[in-house]
């Protein structure tokens, strides 16, 4: 253990690993962002496309709510 060539070895080593460990924590990071990402977008198209749809319930409600108010002041008046 006290030849220099040892300890070069193991510094080599050590940067070796370290080096590894940073690069799979940078792709690892990466990934999960992108994915991130893509589930933002997919949610943020859901939600344009639900209020879309609670919109047109709206309308279609509000249709109905004046249908049945007219059906029910003429049948009250009678």
């Amino acid at each position: 253990m006290t030849e220099p060539q040892v300890w070069t070895l193991i510094g080599v080593f050590a940067a070796v690993m370290l080096g590894g460990m940073t690069l799979m924590t940078t792709l690892l990071t990466r990934t999960i962002s992108a994915k991130s990402d893509a589930a933002d977008s997919r949610i943020e198209s859901l939600r344009v496309e639900m209020n879309a749809r609670f919109d047109t319930m709206d309308v279609k409600f509000s249709t109905l709510d004046r249908e049945v108010a007219t059906l029910a002041e003429r049948f009250w008046r009678s």
